[in-house]
């Protein structure tokens, strides 16, 4: 399968001296970018990487998959200069869980229903959260944002509150159900919406989740360069609430294969 990576590092002219990776682990694969880059920036062994969360979300014609199904990506460059936000620190929570899975020749997903949600998602995103403050002595109160993977408007706001966030800490980044799941670019995209309001000092608790099962947790520390950034290009929310254009589920079913063509 030919890598998207090439695609873009032929977009932003990086070529040929680069390193490309596709990296796959469900709905955590931009995180994992993200940790990639951070890592190899610490090492020294780059000046900067590019960490891409991108993905379109895939569910059979009335699944509960396909209530929530969108499209989406997030994009952030790692280095050691001209900082927005420092990453204070990483940690990365993981099972053996099989609540989500895809075989070979098949075009949709199957999913474990309810054991998607208790074994799966809540555990992983409680323990890697938990596992996180733990390890930087800090306590929900501590931080100004939280987001956390959102395959759906519910599952974060049961998440924070599980952990003791309270809800005007998770809703800036909290776009889904207004964007829907956009799988590996979920908690990345709620980021950004949260570096578009941010202030200098600020503290923020990142959190995704992919299938299969596994967490990454990320604690960014907002730089006083964060002001002269902000408005140098359009802001997330305003992007999903200005020039929609809604289409009927036909329509929709149509563009993305589910109607096929009678030969």
């Amino acid at each position: 399968m030919k890598p998207s990576g090439t695609v873009v590092a032929e977009a932003i002219n990086a070529i040929p001296e680069c390193h490309t990776a596709d990296l796959e682990f469900a709905c955590k694969a931009g995180t994992e970018g993200m940790f990639i880059c951070l890592g190899l920036v610490d090492a020294g062994l780059i000046e900067y990487g590019l960490g891409i969360g991108a993905d379109t979300s895939q569910g059979a014609p009335g699944d509960a998959l396909e209530y929530s199904a969108a499209a989406g990506a997030a994009a952030f460059i790692m280095g050691k200069k001209n900082l927005i936000a420092e990453c204070e620190l990483t940690y990365s929570y993981m099972t053996d869980t099989p609540d989500f899975w895809r075989r070979e020749h098949q075009f949709y997903p199957s999913h474990g229903g309810r054991f998607t949600g208790e074994p799966a998602y809540f555990k992983h995103v409680v323990g890697a959260a938990e596992g996180i403050m733990k390890k930087a002595g800090k306590k929900p109160s501590d931080f100004n944002y939280v987001v956390f993977h959102q395959p759906n408007g519910k599952f974060p706001l049961r998440v924070g509150k599980m952990l003791g966030f309270e809800k005007e800490q998770i809703q800036t980044g909290l776009l889904c159900p207004e964007l829907g799941n956009t799988y590996s670019g979920a908690s990345p995209l709620g980021l950004t919406a949260i570096l578009d309001e941010a202030k200098p000092g600020d503290l923020i608790l990142m959190v995704s989740y992919g299938s299969g099962a596994g967490s990454d947790a990320f604690i960014w520390r907002v730089t006083d360069r964060i002001k002269s950034v902000q408005d140098k290009a359009p802001r997330t929310w305003d992007l999903l609430r200005n020039n929609k254009k809604f289409l009927d589920y036909g329509t929709y079913a149509k563009f993305r294969g589910k109607i096929l063509k009678k030969e």
